[in-house]
């Protein structure tokens, strides 16, 4: 029997195994990197110990002998699918919760696991240089080192891109391609076997909503399959997990094109998204996993399926930047709706940094049907209260709104083919209103708060016939909100037909739609105000008055997205570039992302040298057109140039009447895909 158990790996994956645990009276370890010493992981462990690195298998050996455990459960990514480490755990006289080396070693080659499987029938695609093609990573998944290429003359840089990528997530750059197929659906079979051969298929997972080949929206049973599809799946991943002998929890993962079947990959280890399988199952496949090791057999049959789940993945990062992660502190994380499963490794105060996987938490939701779990879901996603960073929130909101989605037709294509309406969601007369809000709540407080002339009403002015402006920013969009004070009470005029009812300055506001009361909750946080209303919850950033010109960079500046790792720079300065060309190569959060030249021009010095860590907004270059000329002496105009997903700040006179609000000036970051400047909200009449 197992009675401490040391987990390797961090965050929710450490959090998700340590409840477990505490059910079976297993004591728990936690290990921790320094960036992540202060996360709820290491906290809710009996005990902790800190490692140079979660990829430090000798040092997490070492741990567990220190603190006593007798077994060690890998999580899932890090040394989960390492061979060697699954030997040395046991080889240090601890239990190993997974599968046996060989299966690891057998499905952790993707090409040798592509010929195992096929020698088994289990159909695969060919390796054929028909276009559009996909590069992967032979060494791992999760989307890292790989590239979809439609144009054979792009192959050679991202070959190059893909191997580099795979050797920073996996220690082994090799590659291979297979034919890209962006109709089809990616469905997964979870599997559980034990150590006398018995293998269970614990029904199938839908995971086509992707963006960059990772996973957002899982769902299971995999929605609208034939029956004879399904039963295939079910067949071949039997197959498949029979051909190594599989023991514990891993998964077979197809692509499902109409009626064919392709195998994609086996992973040996548990999935970022079974939850949704246990859900549907009445499963604890984390405490299956245990007793397996522990020598326990599975009884003849597995349960049967109950229901449908839907999970969802929150992530800190910004859709309308290209999935740019984002970094900062939470300041709010709540989600307050009953009967949702919240897996995460944060909380309220939680840095995010750039070390790790930007995934934040999976919510997920089950229901006796599938439309009943979407409205589960939705209405936890509408509830929750997410601030500090800038999220995927509202995007997976959108998605579970979305018409296809709802009937079930999904493919690994419909986020590229849907993203700018699911990214437009949640602008118009709801964000205005929050809006609103922020600029009242922030009023209240800021008059209660004031450490003199407290005693003056909120927006009080000598000039009673114009109201106080203020300008704030929720992604690229700025809204000038205008509001004054008339015998001590707040007004605004700014959104026809919305009156404000109330106030106060513990930060609840109530406004008037034409009829129909709504609540607001305004915390002023910093420079800003989070705010939860009715339809959703929002950061606004307030627009300074007046800008600082220190802030003001070049012309043609390329900026950091975010805090990363610049790992290549292919220009010198003085090169003569085109628009698109890649200029410097950045690395956070296991991710490369390349900054690419915004149009034809020279690079002008200085460049950011390769190993170098950057701050988000930093200049790496500067690219200049051809025909331009020396920079004169005279300073640039007031205004920063921002990088994508943040927009130039807005500069308001101190007084304004709304009639006479001004159009926001911006100009391009320089960094490709971005829009630059900011979009002033039509209703504040810019």
């Amino acid at each position: 029997m197992i009675h401490r158990l040391l987990v390797a790996n961090r965050g929710e994956i450490a959090r998700r195994i340590f409840r477990t645990c505490r059910a079976l009276g297993i004591a728990t370890v936690a290990v921790h990197t320094d960036p992540d010493r202060d996360l709820p992981h290491v906290t809710e462990a009996d005990v902790a110990v800190r490692v140079e690195s979660y990829l430090d298998a000798a040092g997490i050996v070492a741990a567990a002998r220190r603190t006593g455990a007798d077994a060690i459960h890998p999580g899932y990514g890090f040394l989960s699918e390492n061979a060697g480490f699954a030997r040395d755990v046991p080889a240090a006289g601890l239990i190993w919760i997974g599968p046996n080396p060989e299966a690891i070693e057998a499905m952790g080659d993707k090409i040798r696991a592509k010929e195992l499987v096929a020698r088994a029938g289990v159909p695969v695609l060919s390796g054929d240089r028909t276009f559009p093609l996909l590069i992967k990573a032979a060494a791992g998944g999760g989307g890292r080192g790989m590239r979809v290429v439609t144009d054979p003359q792009a192959l050679g840089p991202a070959l190059r891109a893909a191997r580099a990528e795979a050797a920073a997530a996996f220690g082994d750059g090799a590659v291979f391609t297979e034919p890209y197929l962006p109709a089809a659906r990616h469905v997964e079979v979870q599997v559980l076997g034990d150590a006398g051969g018995r293998i269970w298929i614990l029904g199938d997972r839908d995971c086509s909503i992707q963006r960059r080949h990772q996973k957002i929206v899982e769902e299971a049973p995999a929605p609208g399959l034939p029956d004879a599809v399904r039963a295939a799946l079910h067949r071949h991943a039997s197959a498949a997990a029979e051909a190594v002998r599989y023991r514990s929890a891993g998964t077979v993962e197809f692509l499902v094109d109409r009626e064919r079947i392709f195998f994609l990959e086996m992973n040996t280890r548990l999935q970022v998204e079974h939850p949704v399988t246990e859900a549907v199952t009445g499963l604890d496949l984390v405490a299956w996993q245990i007793a397996i090791a522990e020598g326990r057999r599975l009884p003849p049959a597995p349960p049967a399926m109950s229901g449908h789940a839907v999970e969802v993945r929150l992530y800190a990062e910004d859709p309308a930047a290209g999935f740019a992660p984002q970094t900062g502190r939470l300041r709010a994380f709540d989600f307050p709706a009953p009967g949702v499963r919240v897996d995460s490794g944060v909380e309220p105060g939680s840095a995010v940094g750039v070390h790790y996987d930007a995934m934040l938490a999976k919510v997920v939701a089950h229901g006796p049907d599938r439309d009943s779990a979407i409205r589960l879901l939705a209405d936890a996603l509408r509830r929750a209260a997410v601030h500090g960073v800038t999220t995927n929130l509202a995007l997976l909101r959108a998605i579970l709104a979305d018409d296809d989605f709802a009937a079930g037709r999904v493919d690994t294509a419909l986020l590229d083919r849907r993203l700018p309406a699911w990214t437009g969601a949640g602008t118009g007369h709801t964000i205005r209103k929050a809006a609103l809000a922020a600029a009242l709540g922030a009023a209240v407080t800021g008059a209660a708060t004031a450490p003199v002339q407290a005693r003056i009403p909120a927006a009080w002015r000598n000039v009673p016939s114009r109201e106080r402006v203020r300008t704030y920013r929720c992604g690229a969009t700025a809204y000038q909100v205008s509001y004054t004070s008339r015998g001590g009470r707040l007004e605004s005029s700014w959104l026809p037909g919305v009156r404000v009812v109330r106030a106060d300055a513990d930060g609840r506001v109530v406004l008037d739609d034409h009829g129909v009361r709504e609540t607001y909750r305004v915390s002023v946080a910093g420079g800003g105000a989070d705010v939860r209303g009715p339809d959703g919850a929002y950061d606004f950033e307030a627009v300074p008055v007046f800008t600082d010109p220190a802030a003001s960079v070049a012309a043609g500046s390329l900026l950091a997205p975010m805090p990363g790792l610049v790992v290549a720079v292919p220009v010198a300065v003085g090169d003569r570039v085109a628009a698109g060309d890649p200029v410097v190569v950045l690395e956070a959060m296991k991710m490369q992302q390349t900054l690419t030249a915004p149009g034809a021009g020279v690079v002008a010095g200085p460049i950011a040298a390769v190993g170098r860590q950057v701050a988000a907004g930093e200049v790496l270059a500067v690219i200049t057109p051809p025909e331009a000329r020396e920079p004169a002496d005279a300073p640039e105009s007031p205004g920063a140039v921002e990088p994508p997903g943040v927009p130039a700040p807005v500069a308001v006179t101190p007084v304004v009447e709304p009639s006479e609000a001004a159009p926001v000036a911006g100009r391009s970051s320089g960094i490709a895909a971005a829009s630059g400047g900011v979009a002033l909200d039509p209703s504040s009449g810019g």
